[in-house]
């Protein structure tokens, strides 16, 4: 990773730019200095200088609203930084999610809860629950449906029916989350697997 050049402002503070490693929403923006940033790697809370304390502060140290620190990356001239970390709570002091007055959700929001939804039907079997049933059958029973629905999606997309490819590829979907929930996992998992797999 290339080295921040904190000789570049006279102060020695670089701009650290905040993202959610999970959304990807940027949530704030703040300054560094390499003791900030030292001290941001070692204790895994994010920690800025304050101009107006003139002093270290981290995220959170009143509020509770703390910046878990994930991992931090270097412009090409050596003088920003991007800070990757997960919010526990709002960012902003007005108490909104970002600095910008954003939700933080991801564009795929809808199958975080989607994803929920599922969990909670498999740790609180509700009577009448379609998912809650499939937990009950057990994985065998959701490795059959999902075999069933990929069959069905292929089907429509070699007929070239596109209303019925989509419904199929969504029937697909949802029972993949399924299984994917009955063995513990879920599509963060797989992403790190594929992350792993682009070098």
């Amino acid at each position: 990773m290339k080295t921040a050049d904190f000789n570049k402002d006279p102060n020695g503070l670089l701009p650290a730019i905040v993202q959610d490693v999970n959304t990807l929403k940027v949530l704030m923006l703040g300054y560094m200095n390499q003791e900030a940033l030292e001290k941001t790697q070692s204790s895994g809370k994010v920690t800025f200088f304050s101009r107006s304390k003139q002093r270290l502060w981290t995220k959170g140290e009143e509020s509770g609203h703390f910046l878990n620190f994930k991992s931090v990356k270097v412009d090409c001239d050596k003088d920003a930084l991007l800070v990757f970390a997960v919010p526990v709570g709002p960012t902003c002091h007005t108490g909104a999610d970002t600095c910008w007055e954003e939700e933080n959700v991801s564009e795929f929001s809808f199958i975080d809860d989607l994803e929920k939804v599922i969990e909670n039907r498999k740790n609180q079997p509700q009577k009448g629950s379609y998912v809650s049933s499939l937990f009950d059958k057990g994985v065998d029973k959701i490795a059959q449906k999902v075999g069933e629905e990929a069959v069905e999606t292929v089907i429509e997309a070699i007929a070239d029916r596109e209303e019925l490819f989509m419904e199929e590829a969504s029937d697909l979907f949802f029972h993949y989350l399924i299984l994917l929930k009955s063995k513990g996992k879920s599509l963060k998992d797989i992403g790190a697997v594929l992350e792993k797999r682009k070098g």
